[in-house]
């Protein structure tokens, strides 16, 4: 799945150095684990209270909590923890992060490949959706605790949960390295109190433990049949934020993570689902909001304000990892350039896409106002979560024979259990599909047709473009004893490689001068996270006092061309970088959907409204305002 955040990529990156196993183990205590975290609100609830509800009997309280049990240990534990954990990207992890590893892996086998882009991209596409239903179903399900606490204030639980969602909505563009701090101690307190709840209530009915053992799981499944297979639909929503882990594992390390998970998390969660089971066994009429029952009356307002926190951390965990996927989705070439703020002076991982922010924030609290209840949320809630599941599922086996070359027989038949595990929970969820579970689909699929749309378009465009160039090398020998050179350095932004950019052409032909020295630059992302300092320049002579200039960057890196600039060294550049003799010269496409071949006309429009409303390559490059012309031209696509 896509990141969920990169709140403490700054103290904790891998790219920056490493800090400590304990400062990294509970910076993913605070950052990875929010949203699988905040789970226990309301996956017992949704069993036995949701659309489907069971019998408050031993069969069906043991039976679910089997299932929930042996789904995390199956999915979380074993899936992502154990296995999909290995396969990175040189430390990154993420759908996207994976795309990029596989298409490397499988080149020259064009099948492959455009499998592996549709299902990153899908997964990706899916990631959106699933991080505006996140924030509306925590921060909801936490409020609502109210209503348990508090009955008197019932009426207040949507206008707070919108409070609280406008307020975090309205932080982001501050950052959050300054609360990011906070995020380890208070879900290091989370997770204690889900413990102590959970051991509290388990001397009600001990026999719970009895669940641990399969034997239950499937005994509920036969003796239930539909009604078991309906249950697994809330289920799943305990094992959302697995793919959490992986994603975020460029940040933290494998080793950081997997010991938050096995020494505190996984104990805290199964702890408290067991400790709503027994409680549910002796106090049946608890079923309503069994999280919040757990703890005495007088816990009821602490209780609440703790887990609004909790979900607070949570939603901003997929908050920035919406960002962080978007910022990989332009630097990979699915989505047009967006204005990026970058909101910590030291770390390249703190950033801010305002549109980006108010388009999530419209729609989640949308959704708090539409479906009203967490109950009703949850209906939406599972479908993108399980559908990535697959995803995943699909691209590690890809991994399995691709590169890590494992024997056929052991790897088909893991693959098989784990597709069989992840096609039951979707199908389970498909049944929510008129109930909400449409609109995490919808979502997916509109950002799905938005990427291809956009990546297919650029195609078509840089074609057009490079048939449309004449070659530099040829072009400067042409032109350089009958052109009047005048002092300074022009820098011309170049979306191709090898001919001249049409920026240059429009100067030349409106200006007839060409500046004492030219530079044609390409900017080319890698599908690598970081390209090292010593890579990141490339740089040849193509004519008089002209050069082609190309910078390397990883997806994960920002594109700040004059300060890779100013780093570079003259034996890099083949001439000296002076700021202020140097002008950028730009181009500004306007599209014209035609009749050629290529995308049908609707996606050309689409593709044309997309470059209009993307920022621009001034804003995108960090370029100086004082220093840009722009000069403006139509293509045909």
């Amino acid at each position: 799945m896509q990141s969920r955040s990169e709140t403490a990529e700054g103290a904790m990156g891998a790219h920056g150095g490493r800090s400590s196993v304990a400062a990294l183990f509970f910076g993913a205590i605070g950052v990875v684990f929010g949203d699988i975290g905040t789970s226990p609100l309301y996956t017992m609830k949704e069993t036995f209270a949701g659309p489907h509800p069971l019998a408050l009997d031993e069969l069906h309280v043991l039976g679910v909590l089997s299932l929930i049990f042996w789904a995390v240990m199956c999915i979380v534990s074993l899936k992502y923890v154990i296995i999909i954990m290995r396969a990175d990207n040189r430390g990154e992890g993420g759908s996207l992060a994976l795309l990029a590893l596989l298409r490397r892996a499988a080149e020259g086998r064009t099948g492959v490949v455009k499998l592996v882009s549709v299902l990153g991209v899908f997964a990706a596409a899916l990631f959106y959706g699933d991080s505006m239903i996140t924030p509306a179903i925590s921060v909801l399900s936490a409020v609502e605790g109210l209503e348990v606490a508090a009955p008197q204030l019932h009426y207040a639980v949507v206008p707070l949960t919108i409070a609280i969602l406008v307020g975090l909505f309205m932080v982001q563009r501050h950052g959050s390295a300054s609360i990011g701090v906070l995020f380890g101690p208070v879900m290091t307190l989370w997770f204690t109190t889900l413990a102590v709840l959970g051991i509290q209530n388990l001397g009600q009915a001990p026999g719970v433990l009895w669940a641990l053992s399969p034997h239950y799981a499937v005994a509920f499944i036969l003796e239930d049949g539909v009604a078991a297979f309906l249950a697994l639909g809330s289920v799943v929503l305990a094992v959302t934020g697995a793919e959490a882990l992986y994603t975020d594992m460029g940040h933290f390390g494998r080793l950081p993570i997997r010991l938050a998970w096995y020494l505190l998390v996984l104990p805290a969660l199964m702890l408290n689902y067991f400790g709503q089971g027994a409680l549910l066994l002796a106090h049946p009429e608890a079923v309503g909001n069994p999280f919040f029952h757990l703890g005495p009356d007088w816990a009821g307002v602490p209780l609440v304000i703790l887990a609004t926190v909790a979900s607070v951390i949570a939603s901003q965990a997929v908050i920035s990892g919406a960002f962080s996927v978007t910022r990989q989705a332009i630097q990979l070439g699915y989505l047009p350039r967006m204005n990026i703020v970058h909101t910590s002076e030291r770390e390249i991982g703190q950033i801010y896409i305002p549109v980006l922010n108010w388009t999530l924030g419209l729609f989640v609290m949308a959704l708090v106002l539409g479906f009203q209840t967490s109950s009703n949320l949850a209906s939406a809630y599972g479908i993108a979560v399980t559908g990535t599941m697959i995803i995943d599922t699909v691209l590690i086996a890809l991994v399995m024979f691709l590169l890590w070359k494992w024997p056929a027989k052991p790897a088909l038949v893991l693959i098989a259990f784990f597709l069989f595990v992840d096609l039951a929970f979707f199908l389970a969820n498909s049944t929510k599909i008129l109930h909400g579970g449409w609109f995490p689909l919808a979502v997916g699929i509109a950002i799905f047709v938005l990427l291809t749309t956009w990546n297919h378009g650029r195609a078509l465009l840089r074609a057009r473009l490079e048939s449309d160039a004449p070659p530099a090398e040829d072009f400067f020998a042409r032109i350089s004893d009958r052109i009047v050179r005048v002092p300074g350095t022009a820098v011309f932004l170049a979306g191709v490689t090898g001919g001249v950019p049409s920026s240059l052409l429009h100067n030349l032909k409106h200006n007839q001068v060409l500046h004492e020295r030219v530079v044609l630059l390409s900017v080319i992302i890698e599908e690598v996270p970081f390209v090292p300092p010593e890579r990141c320049v490339e740089s040849r002579r193509i004519g008089d006092n002209c050069f082609r200039v190309i910078l390397h960057y990883g997806y994960m890196q920002s594109t700040n061309i004059p300060k890779t600039l100013a780093n570079a060294r003259y034996d890099q550049l083949g001439f000296f970088y002076e700021p202020m003799r140097l002008s950028y010269f730009l181009s500004r496409k306007t599209v014209i959907p035609s009749s050629r071949p290529g995308m049908s006309q609707w996606r050309e429009r689409l593709f044309a409204w997309m470059v209009r409303s993307s920022a621009t390559p001034m804003e995108f490059f960090c370029l100086p305002v004082n220093r840009v012309v722009e000069l403006g031209g139509q293509v045909e696509i």
